[in-house]
């Protein structure tokens, strides 16, 4: 009787395959990941739209109450509420001229410190997930701060307090800031 021939299986190179594929994978994500605008372009919007950033700051330091305000809703110190708006709450017309006017900006949400200064803000563009996000945006502020750089385009900080905000004068008391 014979021998039955000998039949090889075939060896997978499943581990290399997948660090190919998880390599890909992360270089198709980067590339999809939006990057930051460039500075001309917030520039090119602010003045564009200056009338309208400016109404928000008046509005924003003539609500001593409100936090922030976007398409989800508000937040306001007294009552302590976050949520959409109601009657009771906070006006729903002044809700809507918000909202109206940050859909003009191109702004994500509107926010103000509370007390005095309000140092109200305009936060342009956002991107990340949880502890690792990082936003643009413009304030007016009422003190000139310390922390400025000269443009915001490839800023990224290095120092070990990473995350803190850096400002670039517009003008008058206007600044683009980011914490990148």
């Amino acid at each position: 009787m014979e021998t039955p021939p000998i039949i090889k299986t075939s060896v997978r190179k499943t581990g290399r395959r997948f660090i190919v594929w998880v390599g890909i994978f992360a270089f198709l994500a980067y590339l999809a990941m939006p990057k930051p605008p460039k500075e001309s372009k917030l520039l090119q919007n602010f003045y564009a739209n200056r009338a309208a950033f400016e109404q928000l700051r008046d509005m924003l330091q003539a609500d001593p109450h409100l936090r922030r305000v976007a398409s989800w809703g508000v937040e306001t110190t007294e009552p302590l509420f976050l949520g959409y708006p109601s009657p009771n709450v906070f006006p729903i017309d002044r809700y809507k001229q918000y909202l109206a006017l940050l859909k003009q900006t191109g702004g994500k949400v509107a926010s103000r410190n509370d007390g005095d200064p309000a140092d109200p803000c305009v936060m342009l563009w956002g991107q990340g997930w949880a502890g690792n996000t990082r936003h643009i945006g413009i304030c007016w502020m009422e003190k000139v701060p310390t922390n400025q750089i000269a443009t915001l385009d490839g800023f990224h900080n290095r120092s070990q307090d990473a995350g803190q905000v850096v400002y670039r004068h517009v003008d008058q008391n206007w600044y683009l800031w980011t914490d990148f």
